[in-house]
């Protein structure tokens, strides 16, 4: 008996959560922390159970409402959902880069985390292609890592350039290896983005590259969102987490893919 007004108690304050979430979009911990007086190991399990309803998506420090496979975040946000995913699927795509290889890196926080776990080993005679302020940024300190930087118009909710200019340098390249952050990747329909442009750069970047690897947390698994990029079998192999569904990843097994799980 004394356990039942726990529980109706945890219920409201989830149900007060969700309020939240659809009010401003977004929560931190630290932020209900103080609103419900309660510890963080409470509310983290909150957000676990709401999360594990598909309610909400966790962030690092929070959480937000799940994504609209067309609506695109900006950076700043995209970076906290699936941190630590992201991380691990960085270093790992990073070990895969052999040295003097020429390496494109598209925009996105996956990416970025290759990029990050690729500047801790700086190695010697690496070339890297990107269209990202963020991933180039990252190599201002490493002078042994060559960066080509592709100009164009800039999309402010990625900080990439895309567009005519993008493509025009692009095609005058060639690179061994492309990682390729995608917001999904199903099956039968490939991989997509939301962005048109976007897509456009990345199919041409696909084109130009000998190898291509797919940088995708589980959440992006089994997913389409609006543009498409091209097809599975353009794909040498996926590097995610052990979210993913199973189903899905022996489906992409079966077109030929190379699944690295992390």
């Amino acid at each position: 008996m004394p356990a039942k007004p726990q529980r109706l108690l945890s219920e409201e304050r989830r149900r007060e959560i969700v309020r939240l979430l659809k009010h401003e979009g977004s929560v931190t911990v630290d932020d209900l922390v103080r609103r419900f007086k309660v510890s963080a190991v409470t509310l983290r399990a909150d957000l676990g159970e709401l999360a594990d309803q598909g309610i909400l998506v966790r962030s690092y420090g929070g959480a937000m409402l799940p994504q609209d496979p067309h609506q695109e975040f900006p950076l700043r946000i995209k970076k906290t959902i699936h941190h630590a995913e992201k991380v691990r699927i960085g270093r790992a795509a990073a070990r895969l880069i052999q040295p003097y290889q020429r390496v494109i890196l598209d925009s996105g926080t996956t990416s970025a985390e290759v990029a990050r776990a690729l500047k801790q080993t700086n190695p010697s005679g690496i070339t890297v292609i990107t269209h990202a302020i963020n991933i180039a940024q990252e190599f201002i300190d490493c002078p042994n890592i060559s960066v080509i930087m592709l100009g164009g118009v800039m999309r402010h909710v990625s900080g990439s350039f895309v567009g005519p200019q993008a493509e025009h340098l692009l095609s005058e390249l060639h690179a061994d290896h492309f990682f390729l952050g995608v917001d999904g990747l199903d099956p039968q329909f490939g991989l997509s983005t939301p962005d048109l442009l976007e897509a456009q750069l990345n199919t041409l970047m696909m084109r130009v590259s000998q190898e291509v690897s797919v940088v995708a947390d589980s959440s992006k698994i089994g997913r389409r969102s609006l543009s498409n990029i091209g097809d599975v079998n353009q794909v040498r192999r996926l590097v995610t987490d052990d979210g993913a569904a199973p189903d899905v990843l022996a489906a992409l097994r079966q077109k030929g893919l190379e699944v690295i799980v992390v």
